[in-house]
């Protein structure tokens, strides 16, 4: 007898950003591993993107396709080329790309409806919500992924939902965040920026999320129930809704091409990365990656290398972009030539899980209440849309004493980093046969397969 998932067909939409769609392409291979067929619907640039990755998994028999739907840019004023989140030349061309994906709908209805056999659930991002319309056609239920975690968007949530941020008068005085398990303090300004709603556009595209979210028929976390417990279930809760937590799905990759490969070609050779690794001393290492996303003005990089040169640390710092300004700083002061006896710098993307799966990395610097992190960063937030505007934030100073925090040998650092190895532990074990997270996955398969079932209905009947 086949199992329920032989004869499911999921449908993968991820978000055209290189954070969202890695998970997603991992999902595919941990769904297709599992016996299900999967198609990642996507542009042709993103596709490409991940085609070594999703080219193996299919010559090692996973049933995985990739369809390509072509953004229609020029029809929204976008220059050729602009398919992902970080190819976008300017902040002011973000609502544009959204309304690029939106007019997406009607050809992506039309290519599941010639597909065989037809779909039974679409896992869509939440920055996605017209594929919710789409699944209520098909008569298919359509899961919500989230990234981040439930922490986060519990945050989201609460400051959406509640006047909280109406009863807070001072944008500098700290306030107790309601409804959440931990003592939770955040000023006006960073609560604000979670549901950024200071335009119309954006008001407008926020809502869409949220009641695309209600109809939704459950949530797929990247995270683990271990993780944040209490998270998962206030969440859950709160969007009252069942909740996956089917993560960290990087783990999925077993291979040194599939760990290696995880998005964008590296700027760097993996090896070379892992000799340079090779010689540092077990946790000793920190590694500086701000995110594909993330923007910081020259003058903020220079600090922030000013920093990580003072803290006299061995660090690798991954810098998404680098400009003319920067350039000429890097070369007029030396700063390769200072600090390459200790310092590594990559330019453009970096074999993240490689990097942090390595012994010798023992701190990690990037933009919760897991005891295992250090402060550091602006008091103002500066959201993905102002970009354009950014300024020194953080101070050298403070750079130096975060890294000092994090990697010193003192009693507080070594409880820090035994707390991040025993979550790196648990994390494992999620992923494993009779993890959490693996069972998740088995439930989710299986509820998916019994809601199929109940409905029984033709796919011919929708078309």
């Amino acid at each position: 007898m086949a199992s329920p998932s032989s004869d499911l067909h999921f449908i993968l939409f991820p978000l055209m950003a290189q954070g969202h769609m890695i998970p997603m392409v991992d999902i595919a291979r941990m769904l297709a591993q599992r016996g299900v067929l999967v198609t990642i619907i996507t542009t042709p640039l993103n596709a490409n993107r991940y085609k070594s990755v999703t080219d193996r998994a299919i010559k090692s028999n996973l049933k995985i396709q990739v369809l390509e739907l072509k953004l229609p840019l020029a029809e929204v004023g976008l220059p050729e080329g602009c398919e992902s989140f970080d190819l976008i030349p300017s902040t002011a061309l973000v609502v544009k790309f959204f309304d690029a994906i939106a007019m997406l709908e009607e050809p992506t209805e039309s290519m599941l409806q010639r597909l065989t056999p037809a779909p039974s659930c679409i896992i869509s991002d939440s920055g996605l919500p017209w594929t919710t319309g789409l699944a209520k056609r098909l008569n298919i239920p359509r899961l919500v992924f989230y990234g981040p975690g439930c922490y986060t968007y519990l945050c989201i949530h609460i400051v959406a939902n509640t006047r909280i941020l109406d009863e807070i008068k001072s944008d500098s005085e700290y306030f107790v965040l309601p409804g959440l398990p931990d003592r939770i303090e955040v000023t006006k300004p960073q609560a604000s920026d979670w549901p950024k709603r200071d335009s119309k556009e954006r008001m407008e595209m926020f809502q869409r999320i949220e009641e695309a979210g209600k109809a939704a028929y459950g949530i797929v976390v990247n995270s683990f129930d271990e993780l944040e417990p209490k998270y998962v279930e206030e969440f859950a809760k709160a969007k009252d809704k069942k909740v996956w937590c089917i993560g960290p799905v990087s783990l999925c990759n077993r291979s040194f091409l599939d760990v290696a490969e995880r998005g964008s070609k590296a700027s760097i050779n993996e090896h070379d990365c892992l000799k340079w690794l090779d010689l540092r001393e077990p946790g000793s290492v920190v590694y500086v990656c701000l995110g594909s996303l993330s923007y910081a003005s020259t003058e903020q990089v220079i600090e922030l290398g000013l920093g990580l040169e003072l803290s006299n640390k061995p660090f690798i710092w991954f810098i998404r972009e680098t400009n003319e300004e920067l350039k000429r700083w890097l070369l007029e002061e030396a700063y390769e030539e200072r600090i390459k006896d200790r310092g590594l710098m990559v330019f453009g993307w970096a074999p993240q899980i490689l990097i942090l799966s390595h012994a010798a990395v023992g701190g990690f610097i990037t933009h919760y209440v897991l005891k295992i992190g250090v402060r550091i960063g602006a008091e103002v937030p500066v959201s993905f849309g102002e970009r354009d505007n950014l300024k020194v934030m953080v101070k050298r100073e403070d750079v130096k004493i975060a890294v000092e925090g994090l990697m010193n040998d003192d009693e507080e650092g070594k409880a820090r980093r035994k707390r991040a190895k025993e979550l790196g532990e648990m994390s494992k074990r999620a992923m494993e046969e009779g993890g959490s997270s693996h069972n998740n996955m088995t439930s989710m398969i299986q509820e998916i397969s019994e809601e199929v079932a109940k409905n029984n209905k033709p796919f011919q009947d929708y078309r």
